[in-house]
């Protein structure tokens, strides 16, 4: 593909930091200033981000050498089609996240600094898609975890405050396996590249024990942000933060830089072909298999909302790995679908869960009968994004999981297809009792005199549920022949 130089991805890294400059710069009283600035900076940076995107598909490679240290060591930045993929996506859905956040942090404290660190950390999310070597990858990915602890942390109770401890430790602790993996590949092939194909497979093939060690050391690094058990429970304790924060960073942004770093691992470093050589591929695939069904097992149990959502996301996660563990183009474009497919759904599931919290008070599912009553929108929506999750045609989530399924069968791996069946089912029994309670149990919810929670909040809730099922109906349309694009590119 042609490499063309140019700004716009620097652009899209700095404008979320410019934005957050002026935010901070507002006094604490200035609420509309504030709000008005969050919103700009965020759909400017996807404006930025999207004009990407022609470039991409005709063709072409953005890139800029941003500072070279050493040769070989440089802050690098590359946008291909899976950085595309991940950078758009995470920019499209910034902007209901900034929204959804105006309405639920209204009247709360201290929304100078979230908004702040909110816009922030949008930036260190798109250094991290559009990083085009690893050291830049690292770089940003530690930037992202201290511009999103802040978030974590934000109610500044004592929970909070031990939550915020362990997700920087995990995040810390990932991170250095990271540097580690990086400064003995660097002493290996001397430029950490992104490369289709595999920089190590193009150019090496030995030292073997040493290349099988270095592999799961990063790829633990970058599956501690992925929730990978047993790396995960930093995750549900990070649940403690407001609810557009667990919605954006820990279904988007922070658990989604996780799994994209381990995608670029095993395609863009190491390749399909090193993968086979080394056998490294079966081992890792256990962990992935042992998280999707442990995680669908522990949302089963959990009777706190976000929790299970939590739970459930961890399980999801493992859906996109073990589509990229399959080497397959079926099992890739599942995985990437998914991607797009879970973030989207996801969104959808925090967001009705911050509303019901917002407006109830009600944090246990055991709580919430009849709550459809009360909030028919919010629930509806709900149900939306939970069928599409089990993969209930024609919401969006049952085309990723088709190509799994086909990924996994087209590479003879009956136990993925096992698992994955598996886990829809688990699934099935810790969503669908959330929406037959809502809608068809006698609570103490009766029709209220205000419906819904605030149009900041509802309308996000309404156009993301929409979308989950546009891109269902229209997959052939939208996501399936982008995603496609994609796969050949790293095939």
């Amino acid at each position: 593909m042609n490499a063309i130089t140019s700004l716009l991805p620097l652009w899209a890294v700095g404008i979320p930091v410019l934005g957050a400059i002026i935010i901070n710069r507002i006094p604490e009283n200035q609420v509309k200033a504030r709000n008005m600035a969050a919103v700009i900076t965020v759909i400017v940076t996807f404006l930025n981000v999207a004009s990407m995107l022609p470039v991409i598909l005709k063709g072409s490679l953005l890139q800029l050498t941003l500072v070279r240290f050493i040769p070989g060591l440089e802050l690098f930045f590359r946008v291909d089609p899976l950085g595309i993929i991940f950078g758009f996506t995470a920019s499209l859905l910034w902007i209901f996240a900034i929204i959804y956040s105006i309405g639920y942090m209204s009247r709360q404290p201290s929304q100078k600094r979230y908004f702040t660190f909110f816009v922030i950390s949008m930036s260190a999310t798109m250094g991290v898609a559009f990083s085009g070597n690893l050291f830049t990858m690292y770089i940003f990915f530690e930037y992202l975890t201290l511009c999103t602890y802040p978030l974590v942390v934000h109610s500044q109770t004592e929970e909070a405050t031990k939550s915020g401890i362990k997700y920087i430790a995990y995040c810390f602790g990932g991170g250095g396996l990271i540097l580690f993996s990086l400064i003995i590949l660097q002493g290996l092939v001397r430029e950490v590249s992104f490369v289709p194909g595999g920089i190590l497979g193009a150019t090496m093939g030995e030292p073997r024990v040493l290349l099988t060690i270095i592999f799961f050391m990063v790829i633990l690094g970058f599956g501690t942000k992925g929730a990978v058990m047993p790396l995960h429970s930093w995750l549900p304790a990070a649940m403690v933060a407001p609810a557009p924060v667990s919605a954006l960073l820990h279904a988007v942004a922070v658990v989604k830089s996780g799994i994209f770093g381990m995608t670029r691992v095993l395609y863009f470093i190491y390749g399909p072909e090193m993968l086979v050589k080394l056998g490294v591929v079966n081992y890792f695939a256990v962990i992935i298999c042992f998280t999707i069904l442990a995680g669908s097992i522990l949302a089963l149990r959990q009777n706190v909302f976000k929790l299970r959502l939590a739970y459930s996301t961890i399980s999801q996660l493992g859906y996109i790995t073990l589509g990229a563990l399959m080497l397959t183009p079926a099992g890739l474009l599942g995985g990437i679908i998914h991607i797009i497919n879970h973030a989207l759904l996801k969104i959808t599931l925090f967001f009705c869960a911050g509303a019901v919290i917002r407006v109830t008070g009600k944090t246990r599912i055991d709580e919430m009968k009849g709550i459809g009553k009360r909030m028919p929108i919010t629930m509806g929506a709900f149900a939306v994004g939970g069928l599409g999750l089990i993969g209930v045609l024609p919401i969006n989530g049952y085309v990723s999981k088709f190509y799994l399924l086909k990924g996994a069968m087209d590479g003879d791996r009956t136990i993925f297809v096992f698992v994955l069946l598996t886990s829809a089912l688990l699934n099935s029994m810790y969503y669908l009792p959330i929406v037959v309670n809502a809608f068809f149990r006698e609570g103490e919810f009766v029709k209220p005199r205000d419906l819904e929670a605030p149009l900041t909040m509802l309308a996000p809730i309404v156009v993301l549920a929409a979308m989950c099922i546009l891109f269902g109906l229209f997959a052939h349309k939208t996501t399936i022949p982008l995603v496609e694009y994609v796969v050949n590119y790293v095939f």
